[in-house]
């Protein structure tokens, strides 16, 4: 449901945004407050996280898993969370474990049980018919991240590489290239939209993670999408609903209208 509200004198805009906050924690309903202006009309481009958003699985944990290394990993990934390991050390330490394993066969195993967050599909299709561009900004491996944009349609794909021997296409647990910090997705977000000619604040973000953070601020709308709890208590717009179509709401796009755009009902222009 979409109201249109003018708060009384004396209620600021902030405390009304509060109040409505502690509904929505009390009743589970997601609850959005946007100013009604053209702001939130010319949006251009959204760019998304992709484990535990665009997917429902972590990939490091994946590969972790197949190469037999899943305890050890967990470890590394409790000890970034409490804070004593940054994320490119967690990533260093993380990705270590894994050498000596077969790159391709460990990639092939992951892509082929992957499992697309509900809504994914509906989201991505319904942005592509309203000229939206789309991108994925990872902090996880560039095989799978490329495999999401090819299902999903998207425009852009960027995520973290993994060095492999070209004699034995064995992983040497390490990574190479640039590695997707935190701010390195904030800085993918200003550098596509200045390829794409629109301004930042025409932009959509979504993400779930700490590491997601910067690029929510950063964006014209960020969204953390059933996020940790540290990123919803920063966060303006929070999605708990584990659907990813609930985004199109947020861009205006009514139940109707959605459904019209994701069975490509034909549309009269004059």
């Amino acid at each position: 449901m979409q109201f249109v509200v003018s708060l009384p004198d004396g209620l600021p805009s902030e405390k009304f945004s509060t109040l409505v906050a502690e509904v929505s924690q009390k009743q589970g309903a997601d609850i959005a407050i946007q100013r009604d202006d053209l702001d939130r009309w010319m949006r251009r481009l959204v760019v998304f996280d992709m484990d535990s958003t665009l997917i429902q699985q972590e990939v490091i944990d994946e590969l972790a898993k197949l190469a037999g290394v899943e305890d050890q990993v967990k470890v590394i990934t409790e000890a970034a969370m409490s804070g004593e390991l940054d994320f490119f050390g967690s990533l260093k330490s993380r990705v270590a474990l894994l050498k000596g394993h077969n790159a391709e066969d460990l990639f092939a195993k992951v892509i082929a049980n992957l499992v697309y967050t509900p809504g994914a599909k509906k989201l991505c299709s319904c942005l592509r018919k309203l000229g939206y561009k789309m991108a994925v900004i990872s902090g996880g491996f560039l095989p799978v991240a490329k495999e999401v944009q090819k299902h999903l349609g998207l425009d852009y794909a960027f995520a973290n590489s993994l060095e492999v021997e070209e004699t034995t296409g064995l992983l040497t647990g390490r990574t190479t290239g640039p590695v997707v910090t935190p701010q390195r997705k904030r800085a993918l977000l200003a550098t596509i939209a200045n390829v794409e000619g629109c301004e930042i604040q025409q932009t959509i973000a979504v993400g779930d993670g700490a590491n997601d953070i910067p690029m929510l601020h950063a964006a014209g709308l960020g969204i953390a999408f059933c996020a940790k709890p540290k990123v919803q208590a920063v966060s303006q717009f929070r999605i708990n609903q584990m659907d990813l179509s609930t985004v199109l709401h947020l861009i205006g796009v009514s139940e109707r209208a959605m459904e019209r755009l994701d069975v490509g009902e034909g549309w009269a222009i004059s």
